[in-house]
């Protein structure tokens, strides 16, 4: 049986900020998130045990992709972008703090907002967030530049293919466990 996370104060955030440049932030403003705890059937492969096993996340930074679990039985890999130098994606054990569909990205100098679904929005349309230093923040999310997927060219989120993002989105909750390693 799956523990349900509290969300009550996620879900009454109005805006987060992920990191953009290191000159630059990126505000993502939402209404009220919607956050749902969809889990997939597991595509037919997970064992009856398995199916009752929690979702977690495990990011490989050397090999550019994320690994979707329930419990220990791999589900499925995704291709990924990572930190470049400079701006490398943290090591660690986290969690999903936020999720959004179709955030509205705000030019933190010029105040221009470009909003979600746009091909303009750097973001795509999802964010899945995991870290924070109270001011920015790291997550996934699609890009309008697929051709980065693969590589060291974010500014420290995880870049993914925007049709895999939705498929992530859907797949995980608020509290789910995401580990990064290099």
């Amino acid at each position: 049986m799956s523990e349900k996370p509290n969300i009550s104060l996620r879900s009454t955030l109005a805006s987060v900020v992920v990191i953009a440049s290191a000159s630059t932030l990126i505000s993502i403003l939402t209404e009220a998130p919607s956050i749902s705890t969809p889990y997939s059937q597991n595509e037919g492969k997970s064992t009856v045990n398995s199916i009752n096993q929690p979702i977690n996340l495990k990011i490989i930074l050397s090999q550019r992709q994320v690994i979707l679990y329930r419990g220990k039985t791999k589900i499925k890999s995704y291709p990924i972008a990572v930190g470049r130098p400079g701006w490398e994606t943290p090591i660690g054990n986290f969690q999903v703090l936020n999720m959004t569909k179709n955030p509205t990205w705000l030019h933190p100098f010029t105040g221009e907002s470009i909003p979600g679904g746009s091909p303009k929005n750097p973001l795509g349309r999802y964010w899945i967030g995991f870290w924070t230093n109270g001011t920015n923040w790291i997550g996934f999310h699609g890009t309008p530049n697929p051709e980065s997927v693969g590589k060291a060219a974010s500014h420290g989120c995880i870049r993914m293919y925007n049709n895999d993002v939705q498929e992530l989105f859907e797949q995980v909750s608020v509290g789910t466990p995401v580990t990064v390693v290099q």
